[in-house]
């Protein structure tokens, strides 16, 4: 007899996804309150009497913030593709393939990742800047596919080696080769992990700061977050259109981690092996 979940749960589980919702949600009750209720006595008001969407026009007329919503979908874009793409073949071949040295290299590639990026960013400027990729697309690409690459490979090593073996021998066994096997038996199997890992190396790239502000000055190829970074100006900061630029920023992500992240789960139910 199945047993009945203790109402105190669903009690904590409601005060945990408020908590953790807070700070979003005060985002967007501020994105539509007025200059006026922004500050005084109704700054902590939650909700406003005459709430208004002019903060959100005023982001996109008075800023250039489509063209920070581009930048940020290309690099963010091109920056998954790639790692995946490089970090599957890795990862298989690591995971897979018997080789000397294999646990060395896995340990070299995890080590990459620990380096903070503050040590990091004078060097990699400074060779950006001599070969003329500073404001461009690729000279954020190619920092941000390093660090994002090291953990990919990790990720994605750990499953492929969940994929039982007795797949590839039967492959081998119908006179199957190498990239055969992996692109028609394990690639297939192996999609849902590669949805997860693109949706954490999108997600950091959509994210990521300090590379984007060192990198890029130009306005052209500025990304969000150091565009909204600079929508303050020398005597006021417009918390109204940097809660409204927040809110747009957010809602895709959100939207995109629930449509993979149900085709993760299709996938791993979807994806067993029968005897």
């Amino acid at each position: 007899m199945r047993k009945k979940a203790n109402p105190f749960f669903y009690l904590f589980l409601v005060v945990f996804v408020f908590f953790v919702m807070f700070p979003f949600l005060w985002m967007l009750l501020s994105s539509i309150k007025p200059l006026s209720e922004l500050f005084g006595d109704k700054a902590f008001t939650p909700f406003s009497s005459h709430p208004t969407f002019q903060s959100y026009v005023s982001v996109f007329v008075d800023y250039p913030f489509m063209r920070y919503l581009w930048n940020s979908a290309v690099v963010s874009t091109i920056t998954t593709v790639y790692t995946v793409i490089v970090a599957s073949f890795a990862a298989y071949a690591i995971a897979r393939l018997q080789f000397k040295g294999k646990t060395f290299i896995l340990g070299i590639v995890l080590s990459v990742s620990m380096f903070p990026q503050i040590a990091t960013i004078s060097p990699i400027y400074i060779f950006l800047k001599n070969i003329g990729l500073t404001n461009s697309y690729l000279g954020l690409i190619i920092p941000y596919t390093t660090f994002a690459l090291p953990l990919s490979i990790w990720l994605l090593v750990t499953f492929y080696r969940k994929i039982p073996g007795d797949l590839e021998e039967a492959a081998k066994m119908d006179g199957a080769t190498l990239m055969q096997t992996y692109w028609k038996v394990i690639m297939p199997l192996a999609v849902p992990g590669m949805f997860t890992t693109a949706i954490l190396v999108f997600i950091a790239a959509w994210n990521e700061f300090l590379f984007a502000l060192t990198i890029n000055t130009d306005t052209n190829y500025k990304t969000v977050p150091v565009g909204i970074a600079m929508f303050q100006g020398q005597f006021t900061i417009p918390w109204g259109e940097i809660s409204a630029a927040t809110v747009v920023v957010t809602v895709p992500l959100v939207i995109m981690v629930l449509i993979f992240q149900r085709r993760i789960v299709s996938g791993l139910t979807s994806g067993s092996v029968k005897e």
